[in-house]
């Protein structure tokens, strides 16, 4: 960049050599003078063939430092677009859920993207482009200065305007492009939205109504971009405009000097070159208030990012968990998403290691969220969850999740072969691992039936299996864990009768010998638990084993009427059906 800059402030020096020294408008005085004699003598041609090979040598060197620059820059721009991705991406993802749970995926998506592409354009194209600027700037006015201080000032008069005009729509283009990088972050939500939901939008027929919602929110972007780039447009012009007026006061004030015999013509035209050279850094600097803005912008929305503080984090003094046993314990423990929301009352219960443990209840009770709180997705408001008598804030997390496994309702898959999708679990695992993980889980049989076998790439979400032999990959991944507790949310919901025969005959050697939690909907899956646990409006009203709470003739006792009541129901209307 130095070397660049030096280049461009040597480049009008040779002709001012040719028009003073040659053509003998007036000798060139100073130093200059001297170390051409000395080097040359008296002799024009000499000295005519030592400015045309100076003249060569500064273009060579000025071409070579720009392309070292360039190359430079460009690579700088990548490794910083690679480092601040990985940065923002490591920081989303420790993120505690209730963040990710308020905000739109979208819009994260937009500032891993977008936003670091901006950052990355402006260093590869602008940043460093701007310093040399700045630099072959400063440089003039100094050589400037120092040829002539009274017509340097003539020449710099209207930079002040010049500044100000171009500090004013900088801040109005970056507010403007602040609006446009918000509504496309909204656009991006709105895709991912709709192209995750597909199934849905086509099941209700919707697709006329989010194809006018995207219209909608396209439209509203197509006229904040309109209203900023009304602003961007209008800088460039009165930027030109005053550049000419400079230019034209050198003309003016320069021709009369010369006629008075107070400059001589080769400075005029070395200060015509330099004004050329020096209000072109100033006209690219206004035209980089775009790529400024949306840069800036773009560092605006990452840093709010990565300013996040995780709601649950790891404490200081935070300890490795050691192999742990599996009881769990609650100590009142209150919690609520929100302020004014809360899910949970004074929960307090435990859990031996080794026991089956069962949370029922209406819908919206809680108890996903104690399910949630273990691990620690959340942390309480009040009370204690240990786990083996320690407090679990006291553990790292990762190293606590390393030992909890989990079968949800909704079982995600990646989009990648159903190898990788049972060994995600535990990555470093063998094939014969994963062969015995599958038999275990009742997957095998329908595995090996695909036509790639294990090697079999599944959609994304897993969408091109059935429910059923989702939800055994999904008890696979959690069997080559081998995690001494297990949790199980609504693991056979959704399932026909075959499919949930074959899953809980999984579930069973799942859970043996493991701490299990099991949240039901379906009372008849968790009548052999050690214990169950009913729960209602985020308190226990009820705990014991199935057949005491039957005869207790409490919350329990109503469920399982109710629901055994309509299954019966179901059961002869389907038997008087006609076939």
């Amino acid at each position: 960049m130095i070397v660049e800059g030096v280049a461009s402030l040597l480049d009008p020096w040779p002709v001012k050599v040719v028009v003073d020294d040659v053509l003998k408008s007036r000798p060139t005085a100073g130093w200059l003078n001297h170390w051409i004699h000395l080097t040359v003598g008296d002799d024009k041609l000499a000295i005519l063939k030592l400015a045309a090979i100076a003249a060569l040598c500064i273009a060579c060197l000025g071409a070579l430092a720009s392309y070292a620059e360039k190359y430079l820059t460009t690579s700088v721009g990548q490794w910083v677009m690679h480092d601040l991705r990985k940065m923002l991406y490591s920081h989303i993802q420790r993120l505690s859920l209730n963040y990710h749970d308020n905000k739109q995926t979208g819009d994260l998506i937009s500032r891993a993207t977008t936003d670091i592409d901006a950052i990355q354009s402006f260093i590869t194209s602008g940043l460093l482009g701007a310093l040399v600027d700045c630099l072959t700037l400063v440089g003039m006015v100094g050589v400037m200065l120092y040829t002539n201080w009274r017509f340097t000032l003539i020449a710099l008069s209207v930079a002040p305007p010049l500044f100000a005009v171009v500090y004013s729509y900088t801040r109005r283009i970056k507010k403007a492009s602040r609006e446009v990088r918000k509504k496309e972050g909204e656009i991006v939500s709105v895709l991912q939205e709709t192209l995750s939901s597909i199934r849905v939008i086509r099941a209700f027929a919707r697709e006329d109504y989010e194809q006018r919602r995207l219209e909608e929110e396209s439209l509203e972007s197509v006229e904040i971009s309109l209203h900023a780039r009304s602003i961007k447009a209008k800088l460039a012009p009165l930027v030109e405009v005053l550049v000419a007026v400079g230019t034209s006061l050198v003309l003016w004030f320069g021709g009369r000097m010369i006629l008075a015999g107070t400059l001589d013509t080769g400075s005029l035209i070395l200060f015509i070159m330099y004004i050329g050279k020096m209000y072109k850094p100033m006209q690219d600097l206004s035209k980089m208030t775009d790529a400024y803005s949306k840069a800036a912008i773009g560092y605006e929305r990452i840093r709010e990012i990565l300013e996040t503080e995780g709601e649950v984090k790891d404490l200081p003094g935070a300890r490795r968990a050691p192999a742990l046993k599996g009881g769990i314990e609650f100590d009142r423990v209150s919690f609520g998403y929100g302020e004014n929301a809360a899910v949970l009352n004074d929960v307090s219960f435990k859990i031996q290691p080794g026991q089956m443990a069962a949370l029922v209840g209406p819908t919206g009770a809680g108890k996903s969220t104690i399910s949630a709180l273990i691990p620690r997705f959340y942390d309480p408001i009040r009370g204690t969850v240990r786990v083996d008598g320690h407090d679990v804030r006291k553990f790292l997390q990762k190293s606590l999740r390393q030992q909890i496994s989990f079968v949800l309702q909704d079982s995600v898959l990646f989009h990648g072969s159903i190898w990788y999708n049972i060994a995600y679990g535990k990555p470093e695992a063998s094939r014969a691992e994963i062969l015995k993980a599958a038999e275990m889980a009742n997957a095998s049989e329908f595995i090996e039936r695909l036509p790639e076998g294990y090697d079999t790439i599944v959609g994304e979400r897993g969408v091109t299996l059935s429910g059923g032999q989702r939800q055994r990959i999904a008890i696979a991944r959690a069997v080559i864990r081998n995690t001494p507790i297990l949790i199980l949310d609504e693991p056979s919901s959704g399932l026909d009768a075959v499919s949930e025969k074959l899953v809980f005959e999984a579930l069973d050697r799942l859970m043996a010998g493991k701490t299990s939690i099991v949240i039901a909907h379906r009372l008849s899956t968790i009548r052999r638990a050690d214990i169950i646990f009913v729960i209602q409006d985020g308190t226990i009203v009820e705990r014991g084993k199935h057949a005491d709470l039957l005869t207790a003739h409490g919350l329990y006792s109503k469920l399982h009427e109710l629901q055994f009541a309509t299954e019966g129901d179901l059961k002869v209307r389907e038997a008087q059906a006609p076939r």
